[in-house]
C-alpha cells in the first residue's frame, strides 16, 4: 500500500474534494470508473467513518474551522491522510475502516475531528481522511516526520493484513538498507517486453505495433521512450535498449534472415556442397556444423544478436571476438592453413 500525508489550510476545499464527483468527467466516465468487481456503484465517494462532525460540506468545514481557532499557532490545521492499496489487493469495508482507525491512532488524532471517505474511481482501493490537527482541547497534533511515520505504518499493516509488500522511499529506510540497489519492477517489465518483442519481429514498424499491443505508447525521436498504462514515461536507454540498439538488432535480424534464406537455397540446390546442415539447441538458436564462410557468418550473426539481447547489456560495445574484424582475421588464418 502507498500512503500520503499533506497539510493545508483549507478544510472546505479538502472536504469538497473527498466528497464530490470529479467535475471534469462525463457521466459515462463516472459510471465506467465506478464499476468495480462487476458491481455498479452509484457514487464515487462513500463515507466510511467520521468523528465529532456532521452535516454537509459547508457545515463540516465550519465546524473544523471553529475548532482550529482554538490554537493560534497552527497555520495549517488541515491534515489529509490517504491510503491506496497495491494492484490486486482487496480489503472488505470493515477492514478498510479498521485500517483508517489504526491510521488516525498512529498520528495521535483518533479523538480529533475527522472524516474518512472511500473512493471508487480507480481499480485500486483507496480512501482519504480529512483530519483537524487541532483537538477539542486546543492542542495540535505534530506533523513532523509524517512521511516516515506513514511509510512505517504501511509496512506494518501490509504484514498484518497479508498484503503486497511495497518498498518504502529510500530516505525512510535504515542507513544499511539505503545502500542496497533496488529493482524497479516497472523497468524490468518494460525491458522484458522489449526483449521478447525484438525476438519476434524483424523490422521497426512491426516492433512498434507489437509494443502498442502490449499497452505502451511509443515515442520515437532522436531517441525512444515508452509510456505504460500508468502514464509513466521511461526512456529506452534507461532499460538498456536505446533507439540505436533497437535499430541495430532489427538490422542484424534482417541480415540474418537473408543469409539463412541463402543457406537454405544453397542446400536445396546442392546438398552435397552445402556441408552439414544446422541443428537447433533447446533455446532455438541455430548452431551450424559447416565450415563454410556462409555458415560461420550466420552463426556469428546469431551469436551477436543474442548477445545484444542479454539483460545485462546497456551499451553498444562488443567483445572483440564478435566484431567483423575478428571474423575477417579468423577467415584469413583459416585460408593460410588450407593453402599450406
Amino acid at each position: 500500500m502507498i500512503g500520503t500525508v499533506v497539510t493545508g489550510s483549507s478544510f472546505y476545499h479538502l472536504i469538497s474534494y473527498v466528497l464530490e464527483d470529479k467535475k471534469d468527467l462525463s457521466e459515462k466516465q463516472k459510471r465506467e470508473m465506478s464499476l468495480r468487481d462487476g458491481v455498479q456503484h452509484k457514487d464515487r465517494a462513500e463515507i466510511l467513518a467520521f468523528n465529532n462532525c456532521f452535516g454537509d460540506k459547508y457545515e463540516m468545514a465550519e465546524q473544523f474551522r471553529d475548532v482550529a481557532r482554538l490554537s493560534k499557532r497552527v497555520e495549517k490545521p488541515a491534515f489529509h491522510l490517504s491510503i491506496r492499496l497495491a494492484e490486486g489487493d482487496h480489503l472488505t469495508k470493515d477492514q478498510l475502516i479498521e485500517l483508517g482507525e489504526a491510521l488516525v491512532k498512529e498520528f495521535n488524532v483518533a479523538d480529533h475531528q475527522y472524516l474518512m471517505v472511500f473512493h471508487k474511481d480507480t481499480h485500486e482501493q483507496h480512501f482519504h481522511i480529512v483530519v483537524n490537527r487541532v483537538g477539542l482541547d486546543g492542542k495540535a497534533a505534530s506533523d513532523s516526520n509524517s512521511y516516515r511515520r506513514m511509510a512505517a505504518f504501511c509496512r506494518k499493516q501490509e504484514q498484518k493484513l497479508d498484503l503486497t509488500q511495497v518498498l518504502s522511499p529510500k530516505a525512510f529506510l535504515p542507513k544499511d538498507q539505503q545502500l542496497i540497489p533496488r529493482q524497479d519492477q516497472r523497468k524490468i517489465k518494460l525491458k522484458d517486453h522489449i526483449r521478447k518483442t525484438l525476438r519476434e519481429v524483424n523490422d521497426y514498424p512491426a516492433f512498434e505495433k507489437a509494443m502498442r499491443a502490449l499497452g505502451y505508447t511509443v515515442i520515437k525521436g532522436r531517441g525512444i521512450s515508452f509510456i505504460d498504462g500508468k502514464k509513466v514515461k521511461i526512456k529506452g536507454s534507461d532499460v538498456g535498449f536505446s533507439l540505436s540498439k533497437i535499430e541495430r538488432i532489427l538490422s542484424l535480424k534482417k541480415e540474418l534472415a537473408n543469409k539463412q534464406q541463402t543457406q537454405r537455397n544453397f542446400e536445396s540446390l546442392s546438398p552435397k556442397k552445402a556441408g552439414k546442415k544446422m541443428h537447433y539447441t533447446d533455446n532455438d538458436r541455430p548452431q551450424y556444423n559447416s565450415d563454410s564462410p556462409l555458415a560461420l557468418g550466420i552463426q556469428n550473426l546469431a551469436n551477436l544478436i543474442e548477445w545484444l539481447l542479454q539483460p545485462e547489456m546497456t551499451g553498444n560495445t562488443l567483445p572483440y571476438e564478435l566484431t567483423q574484424e575478428a571474423y575477417d582475421r579468423k577467415q584469413k588464418r583459416k585460408k593460410r592453413r588450407q593453402s599450406h
